[in-house]
């Protein structure tokens, strides 16, 4: 493989993530709108989802289920009614261009100036947006070192795939706001390109992709439909293994090729020397079952037997 594709939350993240703020609009409070936004986000089994469960959970805030039937939207985000009013959360791409919600008037530069280093859910209201929160998931501490170690591997593009905004994406090649298909369809253009592609991804969302690709990774505690569709699983506490992987297939073929050629090396000579009469023939078939075992045994060495 010579390019790799991940996505961000679960893989280059801890997937630990945390609320770091919450931002009212339109004259809301701001326990009153995360009490709303973890009503809905139980429901939904992702990691930042959980955060703001866990945060309206920390601030005692009961979220009773006061709304109507949820509607999950694979990749954008969440919507249901609550006292007759249509309420929506998720990402930019969903809140304000699949739903056309809009920013309370007066209120823009205030919208403008959230934090640009962390991940923003949005919640609107009957069309309006109601609040914005802020989610800090950071980067493991690892991933530089194992992106450099892949690349000296010879992984020669690396890129990120990701749901949030622009702002909050980093990696040598990204591409932000992205849906589930964006990430498949990206996939297929690079290996129409000629190029050999890894997507390693851990949720429901990555799952076209980790499909289209040559191989898909998924990480051990991510949704099972992950796991089942990708060709490997890992697991998420270090992605020290996907280096570890990539020595493995290295030295593998380095292995095979090398045994190729002894075997054809070995072969034709005894071929030669049989023809020419210097051996006979059951020292030839002596000297190739010799050779076969002796290249069998020495295969069975470990590939890394530093690591292993």
């Amino acid at each position: 493989a010579d390019t790799i594709v991940f996505d961000k939350t679960g893989t280059l993240t801890k997937a630990r993530p945390t609320v770091k703020e919450v931002v009212p609009f339109n004259g809301r409070k701001e326990a009153d709108m995360l009490r709303v936004a973890a009503c809905l986000e139980e429901h939904f089994p992702h990691s930042m989802a959980k955060a703001v469960v866990k945060a309206a959970q920390d601030q005692n805030l009961e979220h009773e289920e006061m709304h109507s039937k949820v509607e999950y939207i694979v990749a954008h985000g969440i919507a249901s009614t609550i006292q007759e009013k249509r309420v929506v959360i998720g990402s930019y791409h969903f809140v304000f261009e699949d739903e056309n919600c809009v920013i309370p008037a007066g209120e823009q530069e205030k919208f403008d100036s959230l934090s640009p280093e962390i991940s923003h859910l949005y919640l609107a209201i009957e069309g309006v947006l109601s609040a914005v929160i802020g989610i800090e998931d950071p980067l493991r501490e690892e991933a530089p070192a194992v992106l450099a170690a892949l690349k000296e591997g010879g992984i020669t593009k690396t890129v990120m795939m990701t749901g949030d905004s622009e702002r909050t994406a980093a990696a040598d090649e990204y591409h932000a706001e992205v849906l589930p298909e964006d990430k498949a369809n990206f996939i297929e253009a690079e290996k129409a390109a000629g190029r050999t592609v890894i997507m390693i991804g851990d949720g429901i969302n990555d799952s076209p992709a980790l499909s289209a690709a040559d191989v898909g990774i998924a990480v051990s505690d991510g949704a099972e439909i992950a796991r089942e569709i990708a060709d490997i699983t890992i697991t998420a506490d270090d992605l020290q293994e996907l280096v570890t992987l990539k020595e493995l297939s290295a030295g593998l073929m380095k292995r095979i090729h090398g045994n190729y050629r002894k075997i054809v090396g070995i072969n034709t000579t005894l071929i030669v020397l049989g023809a020419m009469g210097i051996l006979t023939p059951s020292t030839s078939a002596l000297l190739h079952n010799m050779s076969t075992l002796g290249i069998s045994l020495k295969s069975m060495e470990n590939l890394l037997p530093e690591t292993l």
